[in-house]
């Protein structure tokens, strides 16, 4: 059965209550991004006071930024406050963030994520933590530290992870409850699930085990060709300063789905200062197929297209104006409808 997840815009009181209103429409979950702006877990400790059915996500704390150790404390605290709703969405991030906000090394990013899941694992499970690692070990060598153990390990700690790369998303599937998509076309959707299904395959599990949750726009309108060059131009941000010139994850990931030609265009136009060409350069098919976008038939169509492509959960994100509990409203009708029907055979 697909569900409808609402990420939240920022910490503002606003947006947070929004969240609540969403609840009573029947949304399954709420997300809380974490960029250089917010943090993603203090929204999520007050929506758990706010709300009472909604699971809570992080999408998605960056790693490195906190312990190992720090994480699960946080995320125990979460489930004693939210009566066991809280997700621990967690991503890498990359070095422009990591290395230029954090002041954190980004270095093998797939170990630092297994240890960091090991980790908060053992302290979890309310084990005696003692770990040796090639990113983290505890107790230190050498060090005063020693092996300890928390009194409230009462709640299992559900971990998504946001993977892009093929080993990343091949851990993802090894190792977590669930994975935090984006950049998400349904047509392309092997590109993500195969490597993630692979994954699964050799710690002896299954993609089913697994919640598929990928994010999207919603803009309900007439003029969908239009919304959709829109929205394909707000991705030139993404693919032109998300990342290095030498290292962006959105990029690699778009040329895996045979945009390469067409995000190097828009990289090299956006590094050159011309935003708006860089903008004009993105393939329409992005911002449509990425998105939720069109009137009942075209949202319709994409919401049958995402379930059939395997998907869980479409993280939804929404503009704060006098339409959006409406439209959350119409999108959560035509949900129940697709729900009702017969998936498309497999073939």
């Amino acid at each position: 059965m697909l569900k409808i997840g609402i990420v939240t815009g920022n910490a503002t009181a606003e947006s947070l209550n929004l969240v609540t209103d969403a609840e009573r429409l029947g949304v399954d979950s709420a997300w809380i991004p974490e960029a250089w702006m917010f943090d993603g877990l203090t929204p999520a400790a007050y929506l758990a006071g706010r709300t009472e059915t909604m699971r809570l996500g992080t999408a998605c704390v960056q790693l490195g930024s906190r312990s190992p150790a720090l994480l699960a404390m946080s995320a125990l605290s979460l489930q004693a406050m939210s009566n066991g709703r809280f997700i621990l969405g967690m991503g890498t991030s990359g070095p422009q963030v990591m290395e230029g906000w954090h002041g954190v090394r980004f270095d093998k990013p797939v170990t630092r994520t297994r240890e960091t899941i090991e980790i908060i694992n053992r302290i979890a499970s309310g084990e005696r933590v003692s770990y040796e690692g090639t990113t983290y070990e505890l107790p230190l060598p050498k060090s005063q530290g020693k092996s300890m153990r928390s009194p409230v390990a009462m709640w299992p700690i559900p971990m998504y992870v946001a993977s892009m790369g093929p080993a990343n998303l091949r851990l993802t599937g090894e190792m977590s409850q669930g994975w935090i998509g984006t950049a998400f076309l349904a047509e392309h959707a092997d590109v993500y699930l195969d490597l993630i299904r692979e994954g699964a395959k050799t710690a002896g599990r299954s993609l089913d085990e697994i919640e598929i949750t990928v994010a999207a726009g919603l803009e309900f309108t007439d003029d969908t060709e239009a919304a959709g060059r829109r929205h394909a131009a707000g991705y030139a941000f993404t693919i032109g300063a998300m990342g290095s010139l030498k290292t962006n994850f959105y990029n690699q990931a778009y040329t895996r789905m045979g945009f390469g030609e067409a995000v190097d265009e828009v990289q090299r136009l956006w590094a050159a200062g011309d935003r708006e060409a860089a903008g004009a350069a993105v393939p329409i098919e992005i911002g449509l197929h990425t998105n939720l976008v069109g009137g009942d038939d075209d949202i319709t169509d994409r919401l049958r297209a995402y379930r059939d492509a395997g998907v869980d959960t479409i993280r939804v994100g929404v503009d704060l104006n006098p339409r959006t509990l409406d439209d959350l409203a119409r999108l959560m009708d035509l949900v129940d409808a697709v729900n009702t029907e017969s998936p498309a055979p497999s073939t």
